[in-house]
C-alpha cells in the first residue's frame, strides 16, 4: 500500500502507484541485531564480518532491507540504545571499515541497509552528558554549552502530565544527579538523558551524526521514540508540535542532501497519533511508520476468533501523503507492546499469552513469535500471511523464519535477543565461542535449542517453516497489488474468517483467513467481482465461478488462502 486514503466505502483504503525513490512501498525488511546474528571472529559477539558473511542467506530468503539496531560505542545497559558516541561502531562489532565492507556487500547483492538512530536520549556515559555534569558554568567561569543539552530541574516536579513508560523500573521521569545538585529529565531508564530539543545545538547534532552515515552509503534510519523530544509544562509531553516541527527539519535535510533515503518512525501511539508523523506534502516528515495498534489485534483475533478489531482498527487508519507508507510486523526487539488497546483487551492478552509473569514486562509481553503461539505451525503461518497480505511494508524479526524460541532466564528484553541459530554445531553455529562465552548464550533447550531449530537443517528440508517463508515471500514479490494494491474487507458472515482483496489495476487478490481452532464455512460477498474466477497463487488450483449470489468457502482450522481473481 502506498498512500492510504479512506474511499467511500469506509471498508477500502486506496493506495496510489509508487513513484521513483519509493523503493521501501514494495520492499520485505528484515531487523537484526549485528551483536547476536553471527561472529566472525569466534570471541562470543557478533560482527560486521560475521554479518557480512551471511548477507547469501538473507538475500536467498526474499529480503530487500535490513534493518541494523543500534551498533554504536555504548554502556550496553540498553541492548544499545543507550549510545555513547552516534559515530563510531562498538568496538565489540568491528570497524568502520568493517561497516563499509559490509555496506558495499550488501548493495552488491541487491539489500538496502537502514540502521538505528537514537533521537531522543543518550546513555549518561555520552561525553556530552559528563560535560554537562560540571555544571552550567566551567570553573573558568564560561558557560558550559553542553549543560544545555539537556533538561535540567531544581525540584523534579515539572511535567507531571508525562506518564512513566518503563512502569517495571523507573518511578518518575527525573533524576537527581549529585555532582550538579539538580535533577535531569528521562523518559525511558534513568541512565538515558534526554536530549534538549529546544537547544538549537542538539539538533545540528543530531543531524551530523545522521549525515555521517548516509556518507557511508546507508539508505536510511529507523528513528527511535519520536513522539517525546519536546516537553511542555501541561502536556503529556507526546506528540507536540515542536516535536514535529525538529522532525520536519531532519526531513528537510535529507531530502535536500540524500533524496532516495529512507526516515522511518517508532511512535508507539494510535493511528490518528501516527499519522501525524507522516506530516503533508507541503511540510513532510517520515516515509513510513510502524503500525503499532494492528499488531496486538492479530494476535487477540487468534485468542477470541474473532476478527473484528482489525478491521475495525484498519479502518481507524487517516489519510497520510501519497509518499507515505505503513509498516507492519509481528514481533520485533522489544516486548510486545499493549499499550494501545483497552483495558480488558490487555487482561486477555495478558491470560492468554502471558500466563507466567516473568512474560510480562512493562505494558507488554516479551515472548518470541513462536512461543506466544505454542510453536503451532498453523498459526505461526496464518499470521505471517496475514502481515504479508495487508497494506504496508512487512518486518521480519530475525529468527522467527526459522521459529527460534525465547530465554526467560535473561533479564529486561533480552530473552528474545538471543544469538541466531545457524547449525547445530557448537553455539548453533553462531559463534565457534563455547555458549557460556557468548554475549547473550544461545537457547539449548529441547523444543528451541539450536539442535533442533537451526538454518542448517531447514534448508534442508522442502517443508521446513525457512522453506515455507521464502516461498511466501517469492509469491508476494510476484504480485505487486500486495505492495501496491487498494485494500476492500470482503464480509464473510462469519467473524473467524478475515477476507479481503488487495485490487491494483491490473490484478486483483483475494486473501481469506480462518483464524478458528476448528474448520469455518463462510459466506464471502464477492458481488463486485461476478463472473471472474479465484484461483490460488500456489499451485493455480481454481475454485467456483463468483456470483451473484454469497460465495460458500470452507476453511480448515488455521487455513488460509491466496488467491488471484481471474
Amino acid at each position: 500500500m502506498t498512500d492510504t486514503t479512506q474511499a467511500s466505502n469506509p471498508a477500502t483504503i486506496q493506495a496510489s502507484v509508487p513513484h521513483a525513490g519509493e523503493w521501501y512501498k514494495s520492499a520485505v525488511f528484515y531487523e537484526l541485531s549485528v551483536r547476536t546474528f553471527a561472529d566472525g571472529n569466534g570471541d562470543g559477539k557478533g560482527d560486521f564480518p560475521g554479518l557480512t558473511g551471511k548477507l547469501d542467506y538473507l538475500r536467498n530468503l526474499g529480503i530487500d532491507c535490513l534493518w541494523l539496531q543500534p551498533f554504536f560505542p555504548s554502556p550496553l545497559r540498553d541492548d544499545g540504545y543507550d549510545v555513547a558516541h552516534y559515530t563510531e561502531v562498538h568496538p565489540d562489532l568491528g570497524t568502520l571499515d568493517d561497516f563499509r565492507v559490509f555496506v558495499r556487500e550488501a548493495q552488491t547483492r541487491g539489500l538496502r541497509v537502514v540502521i538505528d538512530i537514537v533521537t531522543n536520549h543518550v546513555s549518561a556515559e555520552h561525553a556530552w552528558f559528563q560535560a554537562a555534569r560540571k555544571g552550567p558554568v566551567l570553573p573558568d567561569g564560561s558557560e558550559n554549552p553542553y549543560y544545555h543539552y539537556f533538561v535540567w530541574s531544581d525540584t523534579g516536579s515539572e511535567y507531571s502530565g508525562a506518564r512513566i513508560i518503563f512502569t517495571d523500573t523507573e518511578t518518575s521521569n527525573w533524576t537527581y544527579d549529585d555532582q550538579v545538585g539538580k535533577f535531569f529529565w528521562h523518559r525511558f531508564f534513568s541512565h538515558q538523558p534526554d536530549l534538549n530539543y529546544d537547544n538549537p545545538a542538539v539538533q545540528a547534532e543530531i543531524l551530523n551524526a545522521a549525515r555521517f552515515w548516509l556518507d557511508l552509503g546507508i539508505d536510511g534510519f529507523r528513528v527511535d521514540a519520536v513522539p517525546y523530544l519536546i516537553e511542555r509544562e501541561g502536556t503529556s509531553c507526546e506528540n507536540l508540535p515542536e516535536t514535529h516541527e525538529a522532525l520536519q527539519a531532519m526531513r528537510a535535510m535529507v531530502d535536500r542532501e540524500y533524496p532516495g533515503r529512507l526516515l522511518l518512525a517508532e511512535a508507539n501511539q494510535w493511528p490518528e497519533d501516527v499519522a501525524e508523523y507522516y506530516g503533508s506534502e507541503a511540510t513532510p516528515e517520515f516515509h513510513m511508520c510502524f503500525n503499532f495498534p494492528v499488531m496486538p489485534r492479530l494476535f487477540m483475533s487468534l485468542k477470541l476468533e474473532d476478527t473484528s478489531s482489525i478491521r475495525d482498527i484498519m479502518d481507524r487508519l487517516p489519510a497520510i501523503p501519497a509518499y507515505g507508507q505503513w509498516a507492519t510486523f509481528l514481533r520485533n526487539h522489544d516486548e510486545l507492546t499493549l499499550e494501545m488497546v483497552s483495558d480488558d483487551e490487555r487482561a486477555l492478552m495478558y491470560a492468554a499469552y502471558a500466563p507466567d509473569t516473568r512474560m510480562k514486562m512493562n505494558v507488554g509481553i516479551r515472548r518470541r513469535l513462536a512461543p506466544l503461539l505454542d510453536n503451532d505451525r498453523r498459526r505461526i503461518e496464518l499470521l505471517n500471511t496475514v502481515l504479508l497480505a495487508l497494506p504496508g511494508s512487512p518486518f521480519l524479526y530475525y529468527g522467527d523464519e526459522i521459529g527460534m524460541g525465547d530465554d526467560l532466564s535473561l533479564p529486561d528484553r533480552n530473552g528474545v535477543r538471543t544469538p541466531m541459530q545457524w547449525n547445530a554445531g557448537i553455539s548453533g553455529g553462531f559463534s565457534a565461542a563455547a555458549p557460556a562465552d557468548c554475549f547473550f548464550p544461545p537457547i539449548q533447550d529441547s523444543v528451541y535449542g539450536f539442535a533442533r531449530v537451526n538454518v542448517q537443517s531447514q534448508e534442508q528440508d522442502p517443508s521446513s517453516l525457512l522453506k515455507w517463508t521464502a516461498r511466501q515471500l517469492e509469491l508476494r514479490r510476484r504480485h505487486p497489488a500486495f505492495a501496491q494494491g487498494d485494500l476492500t474487507f470482503i464480509d464473510t458472515g462469519n467473524p473467524a474468517v478475515l477476507a479481503f482483496t488487495r485490487r491494483t489495476e491490473g490484478e486483483t487478490l483475494l486473501i481469506v483467513s480462518n483464524f478458528a481452532a476448528n474448520a469455518q464455512a463462510a459466506l464471502l460477498d464477492l458481488s463486485a467481482h461476478v463472473h471472474r474466477v479465484p484461483v490460488t497463487l500456489s499451485g493455480a488450483s481454481p475454485f467456483a465461478v463468483i456470483t451473484e449470489a454469497p460465495y460458500p468457502m470452507t476453511l480448515g482450522k488455521y487455513d488460509y488462502y491466496w488467491m488471484r481473481l481471474n
